[in-house]
């Protein structure tokens, strides 16, 4: 291979440079494959830095448990990482035994921030591999965007092509929760500045045009236990919650013309502890994946849930929808119905771009997995978002 050959990768629509699959030296690992032009993929795919593996790196980090709340060690394995290819890090305390990872290579403060998160979903699911599939949580929802962007990061660096101010990289806790890990890192960047923000989702490869936001909120029933051959001595919450649900599931909510109808789903209801008591304490949670007009929405759910007797509420999330920078040339893009971290980070930025690999049809589930060719194609995707935006 020639360094600086490309060729298209058509799963991706990105060019792949092939000079940079290898050691930083040029040389490329036994490991490292010819290229599979007939189907345009690689048969057994990997990137090396400084004789790092790009696949063996993302391993790493997926075989760490880290659902929300518990992504201490996660953090430390990144940041020890990180320190030993010559980076400086800053731990962002978010909470107990809980920090953000900020890393560059001498000053804060660049062209270009590389975000996403280290935190997932349960339940932990443990790395596993079939043919060129790779399984496990977090394998694409974000540890593939993470490792994808370290090593986008390192590959230009080491090759002299982005400089200290170039580049910064912030990896954030609890983006799968409320967000607090992001809203943390901008009290941190009092005096720290930015201009084009690049955050790793699962997108499929492709630039989001943009996505969805979220209403998170969660209803209370107090009511009365009593037998259930003398109801009229009780208060049942079921009677209370199971009608305010489905009037909230009735609401003719907005839809936009880019990204589709709101949404609602009651993902989780608890009521009661037997059929023959009533019931006296009901629980729901509910999310709404907003398309437009997130205060119509707030304004309508209100409307069916105020002034209901015995029945409280919290509304623990509220985040419009977002709108991203996608035209990029030799990129597709694609419309998301998920919420991310973007509209948490509150420094003024020119431009917004959301890329990685996977995607978010398995992201969340049991079967969560990415292909190694799409970690290996992000890589390259992350370089040229980068050299656009550094020489723009």
């Amino acid at each position: 291979m020639v360094r600086g050959q490309k060729v298209m990768d058509m799963g991706s629509g990105v060019g792949l440079d092939l000079g940079a699959i290898g050691s930083e030296s040029g040389s490329v690992p036994d490991s490292v494959p010819v290229l599979d032009l007939e189907h345009n993929k690689f048969a057994q795919q990997d990137y090396w830095v400084n004789q790092k593996s790009l696949i063996d790196f993302h391993k790493s980090l997926v075989d760490i448990n880290s659902i929300s709340r518990h992504e201490y060690e996660v953090a430390m394995v990144l940041k020890s990482f990180l320190e030993d290819q010559g980076l400086t890090v800053e731990l962002q305390q978010v909470g107990n035994n809980r920090y953000n990872v900020f890393s560059y290579i001498k000053t804060p403060s660049s062209k270009v921030l590389l975000t996403s998160h280290i935190d997932t979903v349960p339940p932990y699911i443990p790395y596993s591999v079939d043919g060129t599939k790779i399984y496990g949580r977090g394998t694409c929802d974000a540890k593939g965007s993470v490792a994808s962007q370290v090593f986008s990061f390192l590959s230009l660096w080491n090759r002299g092509l982005i400089k200290d101010g170039d580049v910064s990289m912030l990896f954030v806790v609890g983006e799968e929760i409320n967000g607090d890990g992001m809203k943390v890192a901008n009290d941190q960047f009092n005096n720290t500045s930015f201009e084009v923000g690049i955050f790793g989702e699962p997108t499929e490869l492709k630039l989001g045009v943009g996505h969805k936001g979220i209403f998170l909120m969660t209803i209370q029933v107090d009511g009365k236990a009593s037998h259930s051959g003398y109801p009229e001595l009780g208060i049942s919450a079921s009677e209370i919650m199971i009608p305010v649900l489905n009037d909230l599931l009735a609401l003719d909510l907005p839809h936009d013309d880019l990204l589709g109808p709101t949404t609602m789903n009651v993902g989780k209801v608890d009521i009661g502890v037997a059929a023959n008591v009533v019931p006296a304490s009901a629980n729901a949670s509910i999310s709404i994946r907003i398309s437009a007009d997130l205060p119509k929405v707030v304004e309508m759910v209100k409307e069916k849930v105020d002034g209901v007797e015995h029945l409280t509420y919290e509304i623990e999330a509220t985040i419009p929808p977002v709108y991203l920078d996608y035209k990029v040339e030799g990129f597709e893009s694609i419309v998301l119905a998920y919420a991310t971290d973007v509209p948490n980070f509150h420094k003024s930025l020119k431009k917004r771009y959301l890329y990685g690999p996977g995607s978010i049809h398995v992201a969340h589930g049991d079967n969560e997995f990415v292909e190694r060719g799409d970690l290996v194609a992000a890589v390259s995707g992350y370089n040229k978002l980068i050299m656009e935006s550094v020489k723009n």
